[in-house]
């Protein structure tokens, strides 16, 4: 028999946050974000998934060509634009479309030749200041790409929100003043096309902002891109699902410690449980006791340090649990988000964690 870990992927529930996407943004074009193997979702599961999107983002060369490979004809954007020269002619080979950001990347596309061959976003920092053009550098670097042969005109404009997270945070509306000043000052120039500004957060939260293209990340796959809400608050299902099963069942006694270092001490005679799942598999070592757990469809509570393969959970409110009775680590029923705050981290780091060892099992196929 195989270990019981498994991650489980709901397709029918990604295609209800699509839907949702849509509901929220009628009026814009959807640029469904699937880097990072669609956030440990799977890549070309999850972009055939989300096959009624009206393009995708990926973080590089690869995940783009993986996506061209498996059959998608869509837009497909390089969301940190080419790393190097050498990558600009297998974006020409592919059909695809970049961000551009700094001006070694300016560089690297006025060496292409023309005709026409690059949809082209030009990346403004209006705040985040991680990726893109500081606001007195966008005009002469809009102006430089309106030049180049091998860029198709006009220039589609971009720029990240760094805290739409983050309910009333007044920044959102200082960072969209500046990406507005500054795309209606190039209106009449060669950045006189579309304009996408909108993450998750902002889809939900910030209607000013879903402009002319929308590009959901997080909330494709069912989490909220809160802090402070969860999937079902937001009118969203959770696509993944960690399950696992009771490996073995132990009466412990009254002062027993469990686990390394002894963390934990039973506080009373209990039943504790052990579980196929381990930091091996992603689960996070850093899980704090207390952290939920579903046995058997009821909620139980993580105790001890997670180990490699094994965590342990306490049993009380579950006593007629046995050995092989289901467990699901996060999912219907315990909310990733709620997992990650007991971890100390957040949903993104969990999910993209699976990217290791486990079976994946598909719905809605």
């Amino acid at each position: 028999m195989s270990r019981p870990a498994r991650v489980v992927i709901d397709l029918n529930a990604a295609r209800d946050n699509l839907r949702r996407v849509r509901t929220l943004a009628p009026r814009s074009r959807l640029m469904a974000v699937v880097k990072a193997d669609a956030y440990g979702h799977g890549l070309t599961r999850m972009a055939a998934a989300f096959a009624e999107a009206d393009a995708f983002g990926v973080a590089c060369l690869d995940e783009a060509i993986a996506l061209r490979k498996s059959g998608v004809a869509k837009p497909v954007v390089l969301l940190e634009g080419p790393f190097s020269a050498g990558e600009t002619a297998e974006m020409h080979r592919y059909w695809l479309d970049t961000v551009v950001h700094s001006e070694e990347q300016i560089g690297m596309i006025e060496a292409l030749p023309g005709p026409p061959i690059l949809d082209v976003w030009l990346k403004i920092d209006t705040g985040m200041h991680r990726l893109g053009f500081a606001p007195a550098a966008v005009p002469a670097a809009a102006a430089r790409l309106g030049g180049c042969r091998a860029v198709r005109q006009p220039l589609r404009l971009m720029t990240h929100l760094a805290s739409a997270h983050v309910r009333g945070d007044d920044s959102v509306e200082r960072q969209l003043e500046v990406f507005e000043r500054l795309a209606d000052g190039l209106g009449t120039g060669p950045a006189a096309g579309e304009r996408c500004i909108a993450n998750s957060a902002a889809i939900i939260g910030h209607r000013r902002a879903h402009a002319h293209w929308v590009r959901p990340g997080i909330m494709l796959y069912g989490v909220s891109p809160y802090d402070d809400s969860t999937a079902a608050m937001e009118g969203l299902r959770p696509v993944m699902t960690l399950r696992s099963e009771l490996i073995a069942v132990h009466g412990l006694r009254a002062g027993d410690r469990v686990g390394y270092g002894g963390t934990w001490t039973c506080p009373e005679d209990m039943p504790v449980g052990v579980v196929a799942m381990g930091y091996g598999d992603g689960y996070p070592r850093h899980a704090a006791a207390g952290t939920p757990v579903l046995v058997k469809g009821r909620r139980a509570a993580l105790i001890g340090r997670p180990s490699m393969d094994m965590l342990m959970v306490d049993l009380r409110a579950v006593a007629d649990a046995r050995v092989g009775d289901s467990v699901v680590l996060w999912g219907e029923g315990v909310p990733v988000e709620e997992v990650a705050r007991h971890a100390g981290t957040i949903p993104y780091q969990l999910l993209c964690s699976m990217r290791m060892r486990l079976d994946f099992e598909v719905l809605g196929g």
